[in-house]
């Protein structure tokens, strides 16, 4: 029966070319090594190398097996890995919700060090709305969330800020709003709005609808794509709708309660029903120095 460390050698020396280079890879003597390969052929029955060169040369077989070693080789590895995250107490897995219109780019790349530092740990990413996320901390099936905060005390869950978004009411350029120098109450009023609220039917504090007539979406996306259409208006965060205003396809009304725009905290919100282990700690902390040190979701003036 062949051993995992003969698999190991029979890589090893496909990576280094030669058996000698093989050996002083691994630190062992060259006989050492060719009697591993020896005894490796014998247990599958199979010649791996020609030895008709000075130069190694994998047969047709030694091709068809080197790609499975290397499989088994790795699965070795994970599973070390997984035993030794289990001594260490990390978590087996880890779910992150993050509300639709904070993901970006940026953000996954500050993530996505997390793999190389807990390798044996699954990480799911959830995009929802922001009471979809929390809905998801607050019954366990996340351990952690990023949401825009509705002013409320958690009681079910700890929560912790990570910084503000600015949102912009916008409307298409060929909207009879397009046209006011300024937009009150009920100007707005009399359009159709266009809301985001969860699969629970929930709307943010501060965008919530006050028309008479609505089309809803659980997305801020599908917003800016409504808002295009000339369907109404909206409020939505403004990193979001930036790219859109630059181009012309919508424009910011200059609201009068809210010239300047909303400004709304971000906040991370974290699950009572699982134990801290050092990967949620170490997602907590990341979020909260990647916040601390740039200022995000509020673009300069």
């Amino acid at each position: 029966m062949y051993s995992l460390e003969q698999l190991k050698i029979f890589v090893a020396v496909c990576e280094a070319g030669t058996f000698s280079a093989a050996a002083r890879q691994l630190k062992r003597a060259q006989s050492g090594v060719s009697q591993a390969i020896s005894n490796l052929e014998i247990a599958i029955d199979k010649e791996l190398f020609s030895r008709e060169k000075n130069t190694p040369t994998l047969t047709t077989h030694g091709q068809v097996l080197l790609p499975i070693a290397k499989s088994l080789l790795h699965q070795q590895q994970y599973f070390d890995q997984k035993v030794e995250a289990l001594a260490k107490g990390d978590e087996h897995e880890l779910v992150i919700a993050i509300e639709e219109s904070v993901i970006n780019d940026e953000l996954l790349l500050i993530l996505s060090p997390l793999a190389e530092q807990f390798p044996s740990t699954d990480i799911e990413i959830i995009v929802a709305s922001t009471f979809d996320v929390e809905v998801l901390v607050r019954t366990g099936q996340a351990q952690v969330g990023i949401v825009y905060m509705d002013g409320e005390l958690k009681t079910d869950m700890d929560f912790f800020t990570l910084g503000h978004a600015r949102f912009l009411t916008i409307a298409s350029p060929a909207h009879p709003l397009a046209t006011l120098p300024l937009v009150s109450d009920i100007d707005l009023k009399a359009h159709r709005q266009c809301v985001q609220r969860s699969t629970q039917k929930k709307e943010l504090w501060f965008s919530y609808k006050i028309s008479p007539t609505a089309w809803y979406t659980n997305t801020h996306k599908t917003l800016i794509e409504l808002v295009k259409k000339n369907v109404g208006w909206a409020l939505v965060p403004e990193l979001l709708a930036h790219q859109s205003i630059k181009n012309g396809e919508i424009v910011t009304l200059p609201v009068s309660h809210e010239y300047d725009g909303w400004l709304t905290v971000v906040g991370g919100v974290v699950s009572r029903r699982h134990t801290s282990g050092p990967v949620l700690e170490s997602v907590i902390q990341t979020l909260q120095n990647y916040c601390l040190l740039n200022k995000h979701w509020v673009l300069k003036k």
